[in-house]
Formats: C-alpha cells, structure tokens, sequence
C-alpha cells in the first residue's frame, strides 16, 4: 500500500476526534439531532484547522446507515466516504475548476437522486477561487437545491466571496487551533508510531504551525524522516535553520553588556548558516516580554518563553524600562522588513542599536525590595543639566496654609510664582482629598494657556509608558497615559478622560507629587496636573467658544486667577 502522510493517516474520523472548534462540532451535532439541517454550509478559517475534514465528517453523518448523526466508520457509507469514493459526496477543487462550464456541469447532475446515501453532499474547496460567472451560475441553485442536495462551501478567504452567495449559506467560522490541543494530538501520533520524543521538541513544532493542525502534522514528519525514530529538539532547529534559546540568551547578554564583536560575530554566524531572522526577530521579543512581565509579577505562570530560572537570571542584568525600549526597536524593526528586498541588514543595523543603548540607571527591583516604599520625591534625581527647580528641593506645601498665606494678592499668570509650588487657585471639592477647579477658573486657565505647549507634550506623551512598570510611580505614568492634554502652559496642564473614575484619582491629593515625579522625567518641566472629563472638556470648550463669541473672553495679558480658600 502507498504511503500516506501523516495528516491523512490521522484526520479526524468521527467528530468526537476533531482538535479544537468545539463550537462548531456542538452545532452540527444539535443541528442533525433535531433535524434542522440547512441547505447549504460555508466554513471559513485559516488553513489546516479542519474545514475540509469538518465537511466530510458531517457528509458521513448525513449517510451513516445508523441513522442521521451516527458515524460508524464501518457500514458502506462511511467507509466509502473515508476512502473519498462515495458517489453521492463528491468534492471539487475551485482553484483548477473555477469556470462557468465546470459549475453548469455540476448544476446538471445535481437534478438526479442519490445512489447510496439519503443527501447528495457537493463540498466545493477554495470557494473564493471561482470566476463571477461561476459564482452567478450557482447562485439560483445554491437557494433552491432539491431536497436532497446539500452544499457544503470552503475557504480561507471569505471577503472575496460575492455577498449574493454568503447571504444564501449557513456560515461557521473556524479558529486556529489551540497550542494545547495541537501538543496533545502530536503527543498521541508520537505514542503510536513508537517514537521517542521531548517536551522541547514538540512546543517547537506547535509554535511553528501558527494554529494549524495540518502544518503542526507536516511540520512533524518532515522532522521524523530527517531524524528516525526519535524526535529531539536540535533536529527541527537544524531543520528549520532555526537558532536555540541558548543562543538566544546569549546574543541578549552580548547586547546588554555592550559586546559589539561577540553581537557581530554571532550575525555572521546567523547569515552564514541561514538563519531565519525574521523568526529570530520574534523570538527576542517573547523573550524581552516575558522579563517585562516576570519582573513586574514574579509569576512563572505567565512564561512564554523563558523558564523561571532563566527569567531570574535575566531580570538581574535588564531593566524593565530597558527591556521595554528593547521591544520597541524591535517591533519598528518588525514593521520594516516588510518594505525592503533584503532583512538582513536591517537586522544588523538593530543589534547595533540595542548593543549601543545606555542601561537604565533605575534598577528592577526584588521580591523582598517591595516592602517600604520611600516618598516619590526621592525616586529619581532629575537631570543634572536641567533648570528647572528640583522637585526634592521645593516639595509641594499643603494648600491651605498656602491660600491662608497668599489669600490677599491674586497671581497673574504673568508671574513667575510656580504654580507648582502656589497651588494657590485651587479650592477644596466635597471630597476631602480632591482638588477642583471651578468653571471660571478653568477658562482662564484656558486662556493663558500655551498651543507650543500642549504641542510638545502630546508629541512626547507616548514616552511616559517607559515609566509604567516602575514599581513606585508606575500607577501615576499609567494614569497620564490613560489621558490627554486638553489645555497647558509652562505650569499647569489639564489632561480629558473618558472615565470619570480615572478623573476622581488623577485630582486626588495624594497622587499630585507622583504625577509631577512622571512628567519632571519625561518633560523636565514641573507641572500641577488636573484633570477633567471628556463631557466636561466639552462643556468647557462651548462655554469659551460662547465668550469669545460675545466678546466676554478676557485676554491673556489681563487675567488674573481668583482663588478660595478652605
């Protein structure tokens, strides 16, 4: 008997054997219990995640000499349909049968009954591949099909289907199968062709397939037949010209000790064997997110890549704000091998960039460093070369005894008092430890405010979730990016937010030092920072729009803030 590969040794036989769709195989299941069967069926999905095999299981389901719903595999109808020789389940391929001639034929034979079964099941694969007119010559038939006739349509490209057919079909959408069900399956195959094999070696495979089970299975036996009758991990590493998590691990460490000879050497070491970069690409970035996310949660659960032991050593020589830039110029680099003729030197040009950053100077902090948390002021030193006051050295005074000091002499904007330091214009909200600012007080804020300003911080936004897993002021770098900069000038900035929640926290009073603390590192400019919803930000526009409207709009030279006290 000839060979048969190993995806059609294994394909799925009943539905209770199907990898994954469980929703779909429920349906049907329901559909032939209760007799609702529809006339015609469009699968779509990827490929490899069963569409075709689906069809022919619900084709043996349909004849089964056991009744409706059954699947033997041992009457003459299932076992016809098995072996693809059934007269009355006949598949046809749209992608070298796509004309209108082919299709009329079809239409002509679907007039006569069936010869062995109880529903003639025409399963057209690659739908999407047939021309308009074919499309056109099925469409009254694919409505009003005898009794008899059932239409079973595949594809894994459902967009290019006229509208006019996907309107006449019953659709199932197939998912790519699930990383577990694939490993279980290969597992199983491996125990009964008597091969030996490694955990290592299979989430390989799995990780290649990208979802599909017939990839996983081809993937599987080209592997075998290079390796005989063990299954290890270095073979589909060879294989696939594929470089190992060691080595992986290794070029990391290159990069972060600044090693350009030994991160060039390897390159051309890659370039040289053949390496697949794109793979490598992404593989660095599993292994940057997984020291992201175990330095943030100490969690080996959430491991991807990486085992614990090697995260724990890896989290010691990277940052998270580190590893976080890493990932962004490889996610650029990503994006830009699809624009080029050759990746090869875009990828050399990457690991020179990442082997040419500066190390955070803030260091991941440990398991047992999480105990006391020293007041935000003193998290980071600003920049030495800036200006600007150092927020340690002018903490931020209580607002009442600052309004009782200052309550006789409103500030202009004109000033150079701080409003940082003389948050002098704000009054107490009716909750206790919020800040508020009337309507009033907000236009002139709006007034005086800054276009430059509000323009060089939304430019430079984006920069404060180099700051979000920082362990001290992450909260406050989290909350600022959640938001944006409505109005601002060189000392205050009111930031819109579509949840209200969000508003209540960022004018809480405990928050305002960490949120100062964020944009000093990112802007190098001390700013009191409030915040608004977006249904007050438009409230707040009309009621400036209709000043200025009327003539009622103060100019910036002339507005000086009033204030309340407790």
């Amino acid at each position: 008997m000839a060979y048969k590969a190993l995806y059609r040794t294994y394909r799925p036989q009943t539905f209770e054997e199907v990898a994954g769709q469980e929703h779909i195989v429920r349906t049907l299941k329901n559909a032939l219990a209760t007799g609702k069967i529809a006339h015609a069926y469009l699968f779509a999905g990827p490929r490899g995640t069963g569409k075709t095999t689906m069809a022919k299981l619900f084709a043996k389901a349909l004849n089964c000499e056991h009744g409706i719903g059954c699947q033997c595999n041992e009457c003459k109808n299932c076992v016809a349909i098995t072996e693809g020789s059934h007269p009355d389940v006949l598949e046809l391929d749209a992608a070298s049968n796509n004309g209108v001639d082919e299709i009329r034929e079809l239409i002509d034979k679907v007039k006569y009954g069936t010869i062995l079964g109880k529903y003639k099941v025409y399963i057209i694969d690659e739908v999407h591949m047939l021309s308009t007119g074919a499309f056109n010559a099925l469409l009254k038939t694919l409505e009003e099909p005898p009794e008899h006739v059932i239409f079973i349509l595949a594809t894994t490209e459902p967009h290019k289907i006229l509208p006019t057919i996907l309107s006449r079909c019953q659709r199932y959408d197939f998912n790519k199968v699930s990383e577990q069900d694939i490993k279980d399956r290969i597992r199983k195959i491996l125990e009964i062709e008597n091969v030996e094999y490694n955990e290592e070696a299979i989430n390989l495979i799995v990780s290649l397939a990208d979802g599909g089970m017939r990839d996983a299975l081809s993937i599987l036996e080209k592997v075998l037949a290079f390796s005989g009758d063990k299954l290890n991990v270095n073979d589909v590493l060879e294989i696939f010209a594929l470089e190992s998590k060691e080595e992986k691990i290794k070029l990391i460490n290159s990069i972060v000790n600044h090693d350009m000879s030994d991160v060039l050497k390897r390159l051309n070491n890659y370039v040289s064997k053949g390496t697949d970069i794109k793979r490598l690409t992404e593989d660095l970035l599993l292994i940057l997110k997984d020291i992201v996310i175990y330095s943030s949660s100490y969690n080996p659960e959430y491991l991807e890549a990486l085992k614990e032991e090697e995260a724990q050593e890896l989290i010691k020589i990277i940052s998270n704000n580190q590893a976080i830039e890493m990932i962004d110029i490889l996610m650029n680099t990503v994006k830009d091998y699809k624009n080029v003729t050759s990746i090869n030197p875009i990828f050399e040009i990457t690991l020179i960039k990442l082997t040419s950053l500066e190390q955070n100077v803030v260091k991941p902090v440990q398991k047992e460093e999480v105990k006391t948390v020293e007041p935000v002021k003193k998290v980071i030193e600003p920049i030495k070369e800036a200006k600007e006051v150092k927020i340690e050295d002018k903490p931020l005074e209580p607002v009442k005894e600052i309004v009782e000091e200052k309550k006789e002499e409103p500030i202009s904007y004109e000033s150079n008092i701080s409003i940082v330091d003389k948050v002098i214009f704000l009054k107490d909200s009716e909750k206790e430890d919020s800040f508020e600012i009337d309507d009033n007080l907000m236009v002139n804020v709006m007034v005086a405010s800054k276009k430059e300003t509000k323009a060089e911080l939304i430019d430079g936004w984006k920069n404060i979730k180099k700051f979000a897993t920082h362990p001290l002021i992450g909260k406050a770098a989290t909350l600022l990016i959640d938001g944006r900069p409505l109005v601002a000038s060189n000392k205050i900035v009111i930031l819109e937010y579509a949840m209200n929640k969000l508003v209540d926290k960022v004018n809480d009073k405990n928050m305002q030092a960490e949120l100062q603390t964020v944009l000093y590192q990112v802007f190098h400019k001390q700013l009191f920072v409030y915040a608004v919803s977006r249904n007050k930000s438009v409230d707040l526009q009309s009621l400036y729009m209709n000043l200025l409207q009327i003539g009622k709009l103060p100019k910036a030279k002339d507005v000086i803030l009033e204030f309340e006290g407790e």
